[in-house]
């Protein structure tokens, strides 16, 4: 489905934030994106979402070149829009309508999608969210804006969804519902994570990054989970020295956070 070839990506004379890496993304794949706050995780789904070109190396969908050209043909354009939605790390920078209805509605609208009211009732019913539909974004919580946002993407019904700590400022509840829906869904998943709780969880598959965005591992969560001396290299774990009576042992610790 998705196809990365030598993909490389930094901001101006900063060094590279993704250097020479290459996947592919199987249709259906559901796949965590592991790596340490920095490492570029947020930049490489920006370039899987067609919001920013890499500065070298290619980058398919379908086969199809995913460049700011290919997506400035409308017939393309809608397409890919339709089938591919990014849900930020942050919420509020996915909201600028006045109400939470017109929030939701608003990419089914502008892709001129069928039946937009009545995704727009399911989607914030499975968000609980329809007592809040007539209410202004910026008025709600931190969790509610996720929420928000969550429905905002998923109500297009893609084919492959993009989300950049999807945990963030969600309930308990809230992270359960969503990870049954991923799970139970066709839908071709990537999810971005430095909550290794939460990976195992998230998908069967793992991309782990080191903190100059250079891939380290692509193979099963499990594995990568299990891989202390990875987990560090990627600055995943940490060596912390503990003091038993008069001896001093260091040991290797994962970051086993508890929320995103």
């Amino acid at each position: 489905m998705l196809e990365l070839n030598d993909i490389r990506f930094g901001w101006e004379a900063d060094p590279p934030v993704i250097e020479t890496l290459s996947l592919k993304v199987r249709a259906g794949d559901k796949l965590v994106l592991l790596g340490a706050n920095g490492c570029g995780k947020s930049t490489l789904l920006k370039l899987m979402n067609g919001l920013i070109e890499p500065q070298s190396g290619s980058l398919l969908y379908e086969g199809m070149p995913l460049t700011k050209s290919a997506l400035a043909e409308r017939h393309f354009a809608r397409r890919f829009r339709t089938e591919c939605a990014l849900l930020f790390q942050h919420p509020e920078a996915m909201l600028f309508n006045p109400t939470v209805r017109e929030e939701i509605a608003y990419g089914p609208r502008q892709l001129g999608l069928a039946d937009v009211e009545a995704r727009v009732a399911h989607w914030a019913a499975a968000l609980g969210l329809t007592a809040l539909l007539d209410k202004p974004p910026f008025l709600l919580s931190g969790g509610e804006k996720q929420k928000v946002a969550l429905a905002a993407i998923l109500v297009l019904e893609p084919k492959l969804l993009l989300l950049d700590e999807p945990s963030a400022s969600l309930d308990p509840a809230s992270v359960g519902w969503l990870i049954d829906l991923l799970i139970e869904s066709s839908m071709t998943v990537v999810a971005a994570t430095h909550n290794l709780s939460l990976a195992a969880e998230l998908g069967s598959r793992c991309i782990v990054l080191d903190p100059r965005g250079r891939l380290l591992f692509d193979g099963p969560v499990e594995a990568a989970l299990g891989n202390l001396a990875l987990l560090e290299e990627a600055h995943l774990a940490h060596r912390h020295r503990h003091r038993h009576g008069g001896a001093q042992h260091s040991h290797l610790h994962a970051h086993d956070w508890g929320s995103s």
